[in-house]
């Protein structure tokens, strides 16, 4: 009888920062080192980036180098439109009034004192209206956003779970619950960080420590941690208060 080899379908992946096999279900990014692809691992994108490497469809797409020529050229003949020919003066510089014959035209405009439709020297002469009185200008004032962080522990845990199942890492948790089962979710603050919350999501071969800041005005989800031994965790971070379902939804327990 002959054995026959019994092999997965599924591809191991290998971080190219931290050297580690990624778990069933998590997600890969691709990063480009010059001319090489690199795959990079959740924990190791920071580490990625600080090596000077770009994340694969990041790289801005720059115009030829024309482009920036012909847009200040462009500027330019905006600029020089502006002054339309039309309406120039159409006369030479010969044919322009003079200053004393400016004057004398609005002299001869001027009724004088003898002619009918002249002032009275007992007429009051008119008088000019003030100009309107300006108004204050108040101080220009930046508008403040303060983020309101919830009180109590449970408000906080429900907007912690809220931004976490509208965050990509919900699939990793729904990937990994496939090949281990459903995972034990322990909700629970950071001390000395009121805005802070910590997402904790253990199977018995692995584990993932998460965290949300309320205090930001677009609060977003980070692994802090990661391991495969469940005697690294705390005590509280092994009670569970919370459950995922098979897409990787977190909600609070009853």
């Amino acid at each position: 009888m002959t054995t026959r080899d019994i092999r997965t379908s599924t591809p191991i992946t290998v971080c190219d920062v931290c050297g580690r096999t990624l778990l069933r279900g998590e997600r890969e990014h691709i990063y480009l080192d010059g001319g090489a692809r690199r795959l990079v691992c959740e924990l190791c994108t920071a580490r990625a980036l600080h090596e000077g490497w770009v994340r694969e469809g990041a790289m801005p797409e720059y115009e030829s180098g024309g482009g920036a020529s012909d847009r200040r050229r462009s500027l330019f003949h905006r600029l020089r439109g502006r002054r339309d020919p039309a309406r120039e003066p159409e006369y030479e510089p010969d044919d322009r009034p003079s200053l004393l014959g400016r004057l004398r035209s609005r002299d001869d405009a001027l009724p004088d004192e003898g002619e009918p439709g002249g002032w009275d020297d007992h007429e009051p002469a008119p008088v000019a209206a003030p100009p309107p009185a300006r108004r204050p200008r108040e101080s220009a004032r930046e508008p403040r956003h303060v983020r309101a962080i919830p009180t109590s522990d449970e408000q906080k845990f429900a907007a912690a779970i809220e931004h976490f199942n509208a965050s990509e890492h919900r699939r990793t948790v729904a990937g990994v619950a496939r090949s281990l089962g459903m995972p034990t979710v322990a909700v629970l603050p950071v001390q000395g960080s009121p805005g802070l919350v910590a997402v904790v999501v253990s199977w018995e071969l692995c584990w993932y420590r998460y965290e949300i800041d309320l205090s930001e005005d677009a609060p977003g989800v980070r692994v802090v941690a990661q391991g495969y031994e469940l005697d690294e965790l705390g005590e509280g971070e092994r009670r569970p208060n919370a459950v995922a379902d098979e897409h990787g939804a977190l909600s609070l327990s009853v």
